[in-house]
């Protein structure tokens, strides 16, 4: 699908919410005390690798220079797939199943009142919808997936062993759940979310597949040829 003007003013629109959003959850919501911030939450990262991934959506709807545009997109489609898409999916679904389960879990009523609606439904909700959108309007060209799901899997990583020195230094877990859970169970929700992580890579892929046909796959001895003739 060519570069349209819907296109481009979604990811104008997509990028101002998830900016204002960052802005004000950072300056304006008052849940956690620390050095941190809301550095400490996953909510937040993905709120802020949300924003830049749809920057560089943008930056590259209305950057007209063929070499650098290039370079944009594959920066573009390798962070769709490795990073705003699992990471946005899981972010949705873990927050709404855990809220299902026990709000105290993940969000207690307690803090209910310090957090607008509009903003919970923006870090929590409207992701996967602006996802889904993207994903119908820009087709994405995957990477290999052994390469895509490393690169998922090294954002979820990180952010374990961010919790984890969260914990052991300032002595508190950031999210609840994990304050109920013996050391073998904490492991294997840890090892569940990564798989989840990795799953929706897979799914991403998957529904590109399904929008926009799977990628034509050329042998070796076909480029071989290809190169002699």
């Amino acid at each position: 699908m060519a570069v349209t003007g819907v296109q481009t003013v979604f990811h104008l629109l997509v990028f101002l919410v998830f900016l204002y959003s960052s802005y004000y959850e950072w300056f304006h919501v008052e849940i956690v005390t620390g050095p941190f911030g809301k550095l400490y939450f996953l909510t937040y990262w993905n709120a802020c690798l949300q924003t830049v991934y749809y920057a560089l959506c943008f930056a590259s709807d209305i950057n007209s220079d063929q070499r650098s545009n290039s370079r944009l997109k594959r920066w573009r489609d390798h962070m769709h797939a490795s990073v705003a898409f699992p990471l946005g999916t899981f972010v949705v679904t873990s927050f709404w199943t855990l809220m299902a389960i026990d709000r105290e879990l993940v969000f207690p009523k307690a803090n209910a009142h310090l957090v607008p609606d509009w903003l919970n439904h923006s870090l929590h909700t409207a992701v996967f919808p602006f996802l889904m959108i993207e994903k119908y309007l820009v087709h994405h060209q995957y990477p290999s997936r052994r390469s895509g799901i490393a690169l998922s899997c090294t954002v979820a990583v990180v952010y374990i062993i961010w919790i984890l020195f969260v914990a052991y230094y300032e002595g508190f877990w950031v999210y609840p759940v994990l304050e109920v859970l013996a050391m073998l169970e904490k492991v294997l929700f840890i090892a569940v979310c990564c798989v989840f992580c990795a799953s929706f890579y897979i799914l991403g892929e998957f529904l590109t597949n399904i929008l926009w046909g799977k990628p034509v796959q050329t042998s070796k001895s076909h480029k071989a040829k290809a190169k002699r003739k």
